[in-house]
């Protein structure tokens, strides 16, 4: 279930002409729609008094129809279904490995089950919040980002007190003793598509003050996961079967004296007002160049980017310390008419008898974020003849076995997989060779620019199609024709 607005507003409502009502609702955003309804609905729910209409209850209620069900619309983006991944989630497994004198241990394991989206620098923060007053003695793979007020404890301090702890990943070069499996990466986890050894992290914590059975010991509520921004909406944490694990050895199966599950899922919706990228198209058969539409990421104020001459750049490039002590760097863009971190260029490239080519370009615009084990993913009706694919890895992502329409663009392992920052180097590119099927290739009407393009998880803005670059045709030759047969004509008879 999708995560519930807590409050909604009517800012207004207004009936228009007697044939529909605007009420202008206040959740999520301040958002107004329009909601039609028949006059004889309308005219049902007026009395007349003395001669004047008034609203009488069966209105109001219709009023109220209304309000909820808009209420509704706004909650419907949190539930964060994804078409081109719809059973994506982000799965957090709770696992009671053994009892303790006051509690017990636990291993925590995260699985990040989406297809494209992966977690990157700075990494998750998982928050919860805990049933009675249990306390974390201590943690091995990750670490509570504040320990609390613990002064009760007098002999032994406990690592976190804190109702709601916030847990984090350990950093790459964590003490030996500090580390468990599949920690210390900093909290970057890849997508399960990309890399499924890569998209699992794990650490072990010991509870107090728990309970130590399965009938004291109460699950946490309010799960919260961020990756590394907002977006994530979780649900409650369900006792599931308890889990077996193999041991080191692989000759002994464990089982966890209790389990349970939490599914976070992701909404673009919640993580962004705007989107992050855009998409400019181009052609060898036209010199337009279709750029992103203006403002596509959002009209800041021109303070918030920079020109490619500002000093302040000089200042970035020279101060490589600070850069590295500060962890999530305020982002600093390159000013543009889009003004969105990330660009990506579709261009048609060549057109053969049985293939046609397509160079692809990834541009960074944010001066101070590089980009690592990046994804791209692309939706177009003829990835399903993908020939080759230069300089980058591809997959085709099948949510629905029978369409073969969507693909999933990564770096090589140490050649590109990290988009640097703006600059010369802020750029990745690759081209695409495809086979046609005749039936349906060609480049009338757009046909052959992408349908959607997503950028680490969220989705591009693409140009409005009546601005793509056009295919020339006969009309577009005639006045060259006619000057021709003009200068001929007038040589001989002038």
């Amino acid at each position: 279930m999708g995560e519930i607005v807590s409050s909604c507003t009517v800012v207004s409502v207004n009936v228009i002409d007697g044939m529909s009502i605007v009420l202008a609702i206040e959740g999520i955003d301040s958002v107004g729609v329009e909601v039609t309804v028949p006059t004889s609905v309308l005219l049902e729910g007026m009395e007349l008094d003395n001669g004047k209409q008034h609203q009488s209850g069966k209105f109001r209620a219709l009023k109220l129809v209304a309000f909820v069900a808009l209420c509704f619309i706004l909650i419907s983006p949190a539930e964060a279904f994804d078409p081109l991944d719809p059973t994506g989630n982000v799965t957090i497994r709770w696992d009671i490995m053994s009892w303790t004198s006051d509690g017990y241990m636990a291993t925590v394991t995260l699985f990040n089950f989406q297809l494209y989206r992966n977690i990157m620098n700075p990494g998750w923060t998982l928050g919860w919040t805990w049933a009675k007053k249990e306390i974390i003695w201590a943690m091995m793979g990750a670490q509570a980002t504040e320990q609390g007020d613990c002064a009760k404890f007098k002999i032994k301090i406990p690592h976190s007190c804190k109702r709601s702890p916030q847990v984090v990943d350990l950093l790459p070069g964590a003490s030996f003793n500090m580390q468990y499996t599949n920690c210390c990466k900093g909290g970057v986890l890849t997508s399960w598509g990309q890399d499924p050894s890569g998209a699992v992290a794990a650490f072990q914590m010991g509870v107090g003050l728990s309970g130590r059975s399965n009938k004291t010991v109460k699950l946490p509520t309010d799960f919260k996961l961020r990756g590394p921004g907002p977006g994530y909406s979780c649900g409650p944490a369900k006792r599931v079967p308890s889990t077996v694990i193999l041991t080191d050895d692989r000759r002994r199966k464990a089982q966890a004296l209790m389990s349970w599950n939490v599914t976070c899922t992701y909404s673009q919706f919640l993580a962004y007002k705007n989107p992050s990228c855009c998409v400019s198209l181009s052609t060898f058969y036209n010199d337009q160049v279709t750029a992103c539409p203006t403002c596509a990421c959002g009209c800041q104020n021109n303070a918030t980017c920079v020109t490619k001459e500002s000093k302040i750049l000089k200042e970035v490039d020279g101060n490589n310390k600070t850069r590295k002590s500060d962890i999530t760097p305020k982002p600093l863009l390159q000013c543009t008419r889009h003004l969105c971190p990330i660009r990506v260029h579709w261009h048609i490239k060549d057109n053969y008898k049985d293939y046609w080519r397509v160079k692809i370009a990834i541009i960074n615009f944010n001066y101070r974020l590089n980009y690592t084990q990046w994804g791209l993913v692309v939706q177009h009706p003829n990835l399903n003849n993908v020939t080759q694919v230069y300089s980058f890895e591809y997959m085709p992502l099948l949510p629905y076995q029978a369409i073969n329409d969507t693909g999933m663009f990564y770096g090589l392992k140490y050649y590109n997989d990290l988009l640097m920052e703006a600059g010369a180097k802020g750029n990745v590119q690759s081209e695409v060779l495809m086979k046609k099927d005749k039936n349906t290739f060609t480049l009338q009407q757009g046909w052959a620019f992408p349908r959607r393009v997503y950028f680490n998880g969220d989705e591009c803005m693409l140009p409005p199609p009546d601005s793509y670059p056009f295919l020339p045709n006969s009309a577009n030759r005639l006045p060259v024709i006619s000057i021709t047969v003009y200068v001929i004509f007038a040589s001989f008879f002038m």
